[in-house]
């Protein structure tokens, strides 16, 4: 069976809780003192240990208590501490929050052994769980990796494009595509599921797949409206376990340099161009539409932009821009764009990305953040 660890400076009664122990099948080891138990707990990787501190002030056993949790590998180790009743409450209140089960000397030896079995209980249930939890991660990181490989790789050439998924703390439903219908045409879209998880990522990269094999059927991919109505028709949210997505669809005409766009509750794509006199404008092409899915026979319009010379195409996830600051602000819409204008032409989408991440008060993003820069000069 698993092993425990006795740390009990009063040897004879180490010694008695030890045979104990091992009639009940157990292997027990035993340590005199609080280091020593420290370097075979390290040694062995017991998991359980039991710690009887009576001689030992509340602070010195703390301190011990604190140290073995954080050696490598006893993380999860199961913590029964044996303690004197006239324990100040303060230092048992400290005890309770590191030790995982306490119990008042003198303890009948058949209360500690139902102690044990519970304990041993409890571990192998967190041992169980993190197995699964490490499963599960393993998982979805695969799962990740899948919708990386979807994506497409930035574009050289006459209309070069940019793109970057920075990926949540969760598994989301950021995707994005662009490809060519014919050697004039080229279509540009970014999506983004409802809610986080495998789920999210199931219908992007769903949808990713059906408007790359351009497989909607009688609809013409030229007609940005007409595909998402399409799609409307094709992802009820009743069939896809109640999760919707926003999305941005446009068709380049790169003869005439028209661009023909229609939104799905998506925030606006960001036209920047820069004049012969260096100044930089800024357009916001959005349409106010309701999400994909959310509603049957929902109506999509679509609009007709004009590409002046030198522009900048941006399209991007709210992710972007629903982010805390450390001042508990959020970035905004707003400041995202100006964010967007302000850059330098020179400069790639990781100068943005890189902006946007070192504002964030969380070490990892809380959604997903997806970014395209479509260069048409």
């Amino acid at each position: 069976m698993a092993d425990i660890l006795i740390i009990d400076p009063d040897r004879r009664s180490g010694q008695l809780l030890q045979q104990a122990l091992k009639s009940e099948g157990y292997a027990v080891t035993l340590a005199g003192n609080g280091e020593e138990g420290l370097t075979l707990a390290a040694k062995t990787l017991p998991a359980m240990v039991i710690f009887d501190i009576e001689g030992l002030t509340a602070a010195a056993g703390l301190n011990l208590c604190h140290r073995l949790k954080r050696l490598p590998g006893l993380d999860r180790v199961w913590l029964l501490v044996l303690t004197a009743r006239s324990l100040a409450l303060e230092a048992w209140q400290k005890l309770e929050a590191e030790a995982d089960d306490l119990l008042c000397k003198p303890a009948h030896i058949n209360e500690l052994r139902a102690r044990v079995r519970l304990g041993f209980r409890l571990h192998r249930l967190t041992q169980d769980w993190h197995q699964q939890k490490l499963q599960v991660e393993a998982e979805l990181a695969e799962a990740e990796s899948y919708v990386r490989s979807l994506l497409p790789a930035d574009q050289v050439g006459k209309i070069p494009i940019q793109s970057k998924f920075v990926p949540s703390q969760q598994l989301g439903g950021d995707c994005y595509d662009y490809y060519w219908l014919d050697p004039d045409y080229l279509v540009i879209y970014l999506l983004d599921v409802s809610g986080h998880g495998l789920g999210s990522a199931l219908l992007s990269t769903s949808v990713l797949n059906v408007l790359r094999s351009q497989s909607l059927p009688d609809v013409s991919f030229y007609r940005p409206e007409k595909v998402l109505r399409a799609l409307n028709e094709t992802f009820p949210m009743e069939d896809q376990n109640q999760k919707y997505f926003t999305i941005w669809y446009g068709v380049l005409n790169c003869a005439n340099r028209q661009l023909l766009y229609a939104s799905a509750g998506h925030p606006p794509a960001v036209l920047v161009s820069v004049d012969d006199q260096q100044r930089v404008s800024s357009r916001r092409l959005g349409a106010s539409s309701m999400p994909v899915g959310l509603l049957p026979e929902t109506h999509y319009s679509w609009q007709r932009c004009q590409i002046p010379p030198r522009s900048r195409l941006y399209l991007f996830s709210d992710g972007l821009y629903d982010v805390q600051q450390a001042n508990q602000e959020y970035i905004g819409l707003d400041r995202f764009i100006d964010l967007l204008v302000s850059t330098p032409w020179n400069q790639g989408i990781d100068s943005i990305l890189e902006a946007v991440l070192t504002r964030q008060a969380n070490q990892r993003s809380l959604d997903d953040m997806s970014l395209m820069a479509i260069d048409i000069d």
